[in-house]
């Protein structure tokens, strides 16, 4: 049995293992994703009730994820979505279903707190099932060269991504 909950500062160190450990082997990585989340943390972008962590029973820490404010920018205005990165789950507790659990209350508070679309750059095989679809479909692009199908956006409530359109603009804690 797992449980979810918002992080605290006492899990950030926890939190930054689970990330290290979970990206350790990923060819694709750059393996900062740990730092990612602690400049965002430090931003203007954070959202600390859209940063959630997986605890088993014994309360050992196995997973987080973070949603932060981004922007989908075009020349009839900005836009505000939600950026997902990371998604990290503890490699000997991979294919459980807390990445699953992480994302879809993820999703539920973000909507809860008015938000109506996330976007990311992640597996293309995997995030569909949680509502996601290539970018591209909605007219959106992301600002670096990646393939097309990896490039999603998702709406949190229906028409959540009605009429936005243009380039997703990260925080500056992205270092883009």
């Amino acid at each position: 049995m797992f449980t979810i909950r918002q992080e605290t500062e006492k899990d950030f160190a926890a939190v930054r293992d689970v990330i290290m450990l979970t990206f350790r082997d990923i060819e694709e990585s750059d393996h900062t994703e740990h730092l990612l989340v602690e400049r965002l943390r430090l931003s203007d972008a954070y959202i600390p009730g859209l940063s959630l962590v997986a605890e088993t029973d014994g309360n050992k820490t196995v997973g987080h994820i973070m949603l932060s404010a981004a922007k989908v920018v075009s020349a009839e205005g900005e836009y505000t979505v939600l950026a997902v990165a990371p998604l990290s789950v503890l490699p000997g507790y991979q294919r459980r279903g807390i990445g699953s659990m992480l994302i879809r209350e993820a999703h539920r508070r973000a909507a809860s707190l008015g938000y109506g679309a996330a976007v990311l750059l992640g597996h293309k095989d995997y995030y569909p099932r949680f509502g996601y679809k290539q970018a591209s479909a909605f007219g959106i692009t992301f600002p670096f060269e990646a393939p097309d199908e990896c490039c999603m956006a998702a709406e949190l409530v229906k028409g959540g991504l009605d009429g936005i359109h243009g380039t997703v603009n990260y925080p500056d804690a992205f270092g883009l």
